[in-house]
């Protein structure tokens, strides 16, 4: 994800991956907050295809997503969870696996989800399969597209994988902005930082490309997004994407060279700021 955050959007550096807590840092209400966590990785792993997980497993992903925290706390929440009926327990000689008492509810509305559930896990899995779909998309392309066009298809492949990321990475923030847990003001921030990079890559691409993109794709499937699990419509996906980079060859290289133009006059702009902050110091230490 760095790699293509670098890449494709370089001004969220540092800062696509934000995640803050309140009662991380004051302490009150860890025990919640923990469980919300661990259904979270729960979630990701069932939209993964992994309806079975064990204590190890989810200690792993914890790790990747949050502080890390001891596995007989983690296995300690696992089993006040399956005391609330959240999660049942079910036992393979010496292993001891966890799953959802119910599936997970669907299309519910995002503040009841987050009250429950981190999705830090499951949209960020999302995310980064798409990361990998862009690291390859060389080979997706001289796998499916007529010689001679190739190196073209594949900048307007990449160009709107790009874009279905950073419409996942604001479908995550939109959620941990309605979390109990999550410091609003620094996702409010974040949102406003990816609408103006969305707003930069697709303002003059047609308006029914970018609706699939942010519905069917960028969404989790809980939400209403496609299911990138299911191998049928992981080739429908890509194909679909092909054919839109062919088709909507021009309105995307028009769309780049706004984009070009754009950040460039940031840049100027951002230079133009710090050398007069540069000069204001200069004079203060004269004075």
């Amino acid at each position: 994800m760095d790699k293509f955050i670098h890449d494709f959007a370089p001004e969220l550096d540092g800062i696509y991956n934000i995640r803050e807590d309140e009662s991380e840092e004051q302490q009150i209400k860890t025990g919640r907050l923990h469980e919300n966590r661990i259904l979270g990785i729960m979630l990701k792993f069932y939209l993964e295809g992994k309806k079975k997980v064990t204590t190890r497993q989810v200690e792993l992903e914890y790790k990747k997503f949050f502080k890390d925290i001891a596995r007989s706390t983690i296995s300690t929440y696992l089993n006040m969870l399956k005391k609330e009926a959240m999660l049942i327990k079910e036992r393979d000689g010496r292993i001891v696996y966890y799953m959802f008492h119910e599936p997970p509810p669907r299309e519910v509305s995002g503040f009841w989800f987050t009250r429950l559930f981190c999705i830090d896990p499951p949209y960020f899995y999302r995310a980064i399969y798409f990361a990998s779909l862009y690291s390859i998309a060389k080979k997706i392309v001289a796998e499916n597209a007529q010689k001679g066009s190739e190196k073209v298809l594949e900048g307007n492949l990449k160009y709107l994988i790009g874009i279905i990321i950073l419409f996942i990475l604001k479908n995550r923030n939109s959620k941990c902005i309605l979390c109990q847990f999550g410091k609003q003001e620094k996702y409010i921030h974040l949102i406003e930082e990816l609408d103006s990079a969305i707003k930069d890559r697709t303002d003059v691409l047609p308006s029914d490309v970018i609706e699939i993109l942010m519905k069917e794709y960028s969404e989790i499937e809980l939400f209403g997004g496609m299911n990138i699990t299911e191998e049928m419509e992981e080739i429908e996906m890509i194909d679909k994407l092909l054919k839109f980079a062919h088709k909507y060859n021009k309105d995307i290289e028009f769309q780049s060279m706004v984009l070009k133009r754009r950040l460039e006059a940031k840049s100027l702009q951002k230079a133009a700021i710090e050398s007069n902050s540069l000069d204001i110091k200069e004079e203060k230490i004269i004075d």
